[in-house]
């Protein structure tokens, strides 16, 4: 594959985590319709919502147009109210997300649950699904009866689900007459979704089926414990050698620098962006679709980690630990990186408190050239309802635009933090806090953040400094993104087969890093792959771009 110019590439990740695949649900999800046209090439394409930036608190730290967040170094002290009026009618609504968090308290006992109701004027009947069991539980409800579909359903475009978009073509509501162009103006808090989330998103068909959820620009981001890796050597401005250097000299005992999880492929997505690597897919100024596992850069990010595992640098279970588990042994020490999604700042930062600094990495340079990092797809997921007669698909687009409530809002603070006095008390400068209750009734236990959200802010209670030095890390990192540039665009060859694609390309990487595959091996497996469908995913690429430019 050419060389091409940082421009093109910077112009041109995925999710923060790890997608993992399934080949094993490949034949499940057909619902034996057979593969419908959901390709924009040829097709009429609905306009984007208009958007209409919602009004609230002005940010402490300013957001730019290349993608940096708004930050907010304090709680605002007064909240807008951006819902007139209940959007629910007193029906049963039934809902269905992935969770990344425990099981909720059923509704019954849960006055979290219970608040939301009220606030939506609508019984909320919730099916929660683990990550570790989405994939599984999604295949089935698409093989399903359609008249048993939940009313409302989180696609969660970290997994790969085979035949997705023909799915949702076949079963979801068409959402283009309610959302397209001025029409979400029925919405607002929809309408205030940047055009970016969207776009990522992607039509189907011509059409749209969904309400993306918003995320920052960057993704896959390596957090390390800042006091191990500084004591190390870390410092601005770093190049390959000298995070081989830090990441050795802060090894010791049974301490190891570089964390990994299961599927993470050793934290590949932090290290083939600084090596400038394309994200997946990369596309030229004449609308050809280029490969990253063809191209030199990302093998050499391979070699790259191959030697840092070699030197001992990794902690050694780093092929079958789990992400949770990884965490731990970062905030106890054992580890002093981790690859996680940016949007995990919150966590980090709250959990961390006592035990140890974490920081985002700057990317290191490679042979020269600044590294890049990791460009997320704008949409962490999106949100398909059930097919229902025009009264009862606004009802449902109603509640979801409550629960897309901008930050600074009364109807923001109910979703994210519950009630005053029972989930949450104020600290003293106003963050709320979590109580007792709050840390077992919230929603990420029951995820409606996961239905509907809007944009995000940079924002941790209580600490402002890590607000301030997150703003600034985006600043420099920002102009550096590396865009996968399939995100939005539609490919019969992926939908059908990528999963196993994907696996295979995945196994061979985590093989070689982890020394059980030599570096030769890589060639031929991209061979392998072009030819099993990789090709023909380019060429779809193409010409769902060229439909989509």
């Amino acid at each position: 594959m050419p060389r091409m110019s940082r421009r093109t590439l910077l112009r041109s990740m995925a999710v923060g985590g790890a997608a993992v695949s399934a080949p094993g649900l490949l034949t499940a999800c057909s619902s034996g319709s057979g593969d419908g046209d959901v390709s924009n090439a040829g097709k009429k394409l609905a306009p984007w919502p208009a958007y209409r930036p919602a009004a609230g608190p002005k940010p402490d730290l300013a957001p730019t147009g290349e993608g940096v967040q708004a930050g907010y170094t304090s709680y605002p002290s007064t909240l807008v109210k951006s819902v007139p009026r209940t959007p629910g009618d007193g029906s049963t609504v039934r809902v269905m997300t992935v969770s990344f968090g425990t099981p909720p308290k059923p509704a019954s006992a849960n006055r979290f649950w219970a608040a939301v109701e009220k606030a939506l004027g609508v019984k909320i009947e919730y099916t929660v699904i683990s990550q570790a069991d989405y994939q599984k539980k999604m295949a089935t409800v698409m093989a399903g009866d359609a008249d048993a579909l939940p009313d409302i359903i989180n696609m969660f475009t970290g997994f790969t689900l085979p035949r997705e978009a023909q799915f949702v073509q076949r079963r979801a509501q068409d959402l283009t007459p309610y959302l397209s162009g001025d029409a979400i103006s029925d919405y607002p808090n929809l309408a205030n979704i940047p055009t970016h989330a969207w776009r990522d998103m992607g039509r189907i068909g011509g059409l749209l089926y969904g309400v993306p959820l918003e995320r920052p620009l960057p993704g896959s981001t390596l957090w390390v414990n800042q006091d191990m890796f500084t004591d190390s050597g870390m410092k601005e401005g770093w190049n390959a050698e000298d995070f081989t250097a830090v990441a050795r000299r802060g090894t010791r005992g049974r301490r190891y620098m570089l964390g990994a999880a299961n599927g993470s492929l050793f934290g590949n997505g932090f290290h083939s962006a600084a090596h400038n690597a394309p994200q997946r897919w990369a596309v030229t100024k004449d609308g050809t679709f280029l490969t990253a596992a063809g191209d030199e850069r990302y093998k050499a990010s391979i070699a790259f980690q191959a030697q840092l595992r070699k030197n001992g640098s990794y902690h050694p279970d780093a092929t079958s630990i789990s992400q949770i588990d990884l965490t731990t042994l970062y905030y106890n020490g054992t580890v002093g990186s981790m690859q996680d999604g940016f949007g995990a700042y919150l966590p980090k930062y709250r959990e961390s408190q006592g035990k140890m600094n974490p920081a985002a990495a700057l990317p290191y340079s490679v042979g020269g050239e600044p590294g890049g990092i990791v460009a997320a797809r704008r949409s962490f997921g999106y949100t398909v309802l059930k097919k229902a007669r025009k009264e009862r698909v606004q009802l449902l687009l109603r509640i979801l635009d409550y629960l897309a409530a901008p930050f600074g809002s009364e109807e923001w603070e109910l979703v994210h933090y519950g009630v005053e006095g029972v989930h949450f008390t104020r600290g003293k400068d106003g963050s709320p806090e979590l109580t007792k209750l709050g840390e077992v009734e919230n929603n990420t236990n029951l995820p409606l953040k996961y239905l509907a959200e809007g944009p995000q802010v940079l924002f941790v209670p209580g600490m402002p400094d890590a607000v301030r030095a997150l703003h600034t890390w985006q600043r420099k990192v920002v102009p550096h993104a590396i865009r996968d540039a399939s995100f939005g665009l539609q490919s019969a060859t992926n939908n059908s087969q990528g999963a196993t694609l994907k696996t295979f390309l995945d196994d061979t990487v985590t093989g070689i890093i982890a020394g059980r595959l030599p570096l030769s091996e890589w060639d031929a497996a991209v061979k392998k792959w072009r030819s099993r469908g990789g090709d023909r995913m380019a060429d779809e690429y193409a010409k769902d771009y060229a439909a989509n430019t």
